[in-house]
Order: structure tokens, then C-alpha cells, then sequence
């Protein structure tokens, strides 16, 4: 099954009857509190407060939230509150964890530590879903949070998590673009035209499963049949893109922050790659876009990956 929005994804959730809890560190922000506080209400997820008590009932109290069955545990120094979250996951207390109000690189430094956090399970990276516009249907995007210029090699990991979370979302056989500034190899000026088409070549041979990827493509040529049509793209991604995979953290998170800010699109985000899934939010992020990274996790903490990405062991 396939989910026409993040409404539809929250209410499979709520149908499943299972409430993951989730460790919310540092906790006092009044965004992240109120998406706790939505995500309890509608039995998406089970919230668990690590940070600051004295903070947060502060806030909780200025903006009327009721968090009084929350369960919460006191760590005023931010670290140390993510390393709490962290030790809650370890120790199977915890199901999920979110990033409350404390820089990306902070979370996932400590996630990645090898004695204390949780190893990853291959590349750790970003991914973002959305509804996509003037279509019933999902759409994902790549990678806006975490790997900051990746190398080719990282561009194959990074497409194998989306892609994962593609099929978890019920899309079959995923239609990935990867996006450029223009639709032909420009190289060595553009070096990501290359790499774009690569992985083109790469998802032809079966390295990526049940996917079409092309590329390179431009930003219009993948979501829009019009503009392909103009320039005479046949390809089958073009104008249907379900994955929009950006050449680097700038110009992917340059487009998330268009859809969120600019178009008022609602974007849920996780970290996924380790063996539990992390909502990052912006901390300018909205309550929705926070509520729903919460209803994302929560599914897919619930789903297994059923198709190994080949391209792993490619060579």
C-alpha cells in the first residue's frame, strides 16, 4: 500500500495499535513539547522527556501544554541529555529517538560513538518525505541534514537508504532523479553530472533493485510532465520522480527549506542507516513538520527492510 500524505501515514500508524516510545532530548522547546504532546494525543508514539524539569514545565506552562504523564528524565547539560536518549535505546526502554533542541551534529556525533552510542548498520543519512504537489502521492528527497559533500561512493549509500524507505512507504519500484543543474554530463566543470549518471548506469545493471534512476536531471525535468515533455525527456522518471536525490547537503537542504518555508509544504524527516531511526527536525522546523518526522519513525521502526540494496557490495 502506498499513502497519498503524511495524514494517511499517521493513521496506518494509529491502526497499528503500537505506540513506540520515544526519547525526546533536550526537551525544553516549545515546538518539539507541542509535537510531543500531539503525537500522545493521537497514539502515534509514546514520549519520554530528558532535559531540563524545571525549563520545561516552564514552557509546558506558558503555552498550556499538559505533559504531566510524561515520563521525564532530569539532565539539565544538553549532551548529557542526548547521551541519556541514548543509553534509554540501548537498554531497549525506548523504541525512537528525537533531537530536541541541540545542533544536528551533536545527536549524531554521539549516535555514532562507537562504545556508547548506536552503530550505525552502514551510512548513516537524511531523508525527507512530503506530499508531493498537485499529486496524491508521497514524495521523498535526499539528503538535506547530514552528509555534507559526499563522494560517490557515499551518493550509492545514500541512494540505497532512500530507496529503502521508498519501498517501506509502499512505492514498488521507486523512479529516483538525481538532480543537477542541467540534464547532460558536464564534466570536469560540474563533477556531479557524473556521478549522476553513474548511478543512472548503475540502477540499469541491478545494482539498486526494483528502481528506475536517471540522471542527470534538472530539478523541473524531474517533477514536471510538462517540462519534460518541452525538452523532449522520455525517460520514465522524468515529470514522475518519486526521489529527488541532491548532489550535496547544500543544495538539498536549499530545497527542503523552499518546500517548507516558501511552498508551506510539510516535510517529516529521520535520520535512518543505524538500527534506530532519529528525527532531526530544524529547530525552525514547525510542529507539524516535528509531529509528522515522529509519525515517520514511528513507521518505520515498525516496518523491516524487505529488499537488500546490491549497490552496497558494488565495486
Amino acid at each position: 500500500m502506498s499513502f497519498k500524505s503524511l495524514e494517511d501515514l499517521a493513521a496506518t500508524v494509529l491502526e497499528s495499535g503500537l505506540r513506540p516510545r520515544v526519547a525526546i532530548a533536550p526537551c525544553e522547546e516549545e515546538f518539539v513539547l507541542r509535537s510531543a504532546v500531539e503525537a500522545q494525543a493521537n497514539n502515534v508514539a509514546e514520549p519520554v522527556l530528558v532535559g531540563n524539569h524545571s525549563k520545561t514545565m516552564e514552557i509546558a506552562q506558558k503555552y498550556n501544554l499538559d505533559i504531566s504523564q510524561f515520563e521525564f528524565h532530569e539532565e539539565p547539560e544538553p549532551s548529557l541529555a542526548v547521551q541519556k536518549a541514548i543509553d534509554l535505546y540501548r537498554s531497549g526502554k525506548v523504541a525512537l529517538i528525537m533531537k530536541g533542541l541541540i545542533s544536528t551534529s551533536i545527536i549524531l556525533k554521539a549516535i555514532l560513538n562507537k562504545k556508547t552510542g548506536v552503530p550505525p548498520q552502514g551510512l548513516i543519512s537524511h531523508v525527507s518525505v512530503f506530499k508531493a504537489p498537485n499529486s496524491d502521492r508521497l514524495m521523498l528527497l535526499t539528503d538535506a541534514a547530514v552528509n555534507i559533500k559526499p563522494n560517490l561512493q557515499r551518493k550509492v549509500d545514500i541512494l540505497c537508504n532512500a530507496l529503502d524507505v521508498a519501498r517501506k512507504l509502499g512505492i514498488t519500484c521507486p523512479k529516483a532523479a538525481v538532480l543537477a543543474a542541467t540534464e547532460k554530463v558536464n564534466y570536469p566543470a560540474m563533477p556531479a553530472t557524473l556521478d549522476a549518471q553513474i548511478l543512472s548506469q548503475m540502477a540499469s545493471e541491478g545494482a539498486f533493485g526494483d528502481a528506475i534512476v536517471a540522471g542527470p536531471l534538472q530539478l523541473d525535468l524531474a517533477v514536471s510532465p510538462v517540462a519534460a515533455a518541452c525538452k523532449g525527456i522520455t525517460d520514465p522518471v522524468a515529470g514522475h520522480a518519486d526521489l529527488l536525490v541532491a548532489q550535496d547537503i547544500e543544495s538539498a537542504n536549499i530545497l527542503y527549506k523552499s518546500l517548507t518555508t516558501i511552498a508551506g509544504i510539510c516535510v517529516a524527516g529521520v535520520v535512518v542507516g543505524s538500527s534506530v531511526p532519529i528525527v532531526v527536525p530544524s529547530r525552525g522546523d514547525s510542529e507539524r513538520t516535528k509531529y509528522f518526522s515522529i509519525v515517520l519513525a514511528s513507521y518505520l521502526s515498525q516496518k523491516k527492510s524487505d529488499q537488500i540494496c546490491r549497490a552496497r557490495t558494488f565495486k
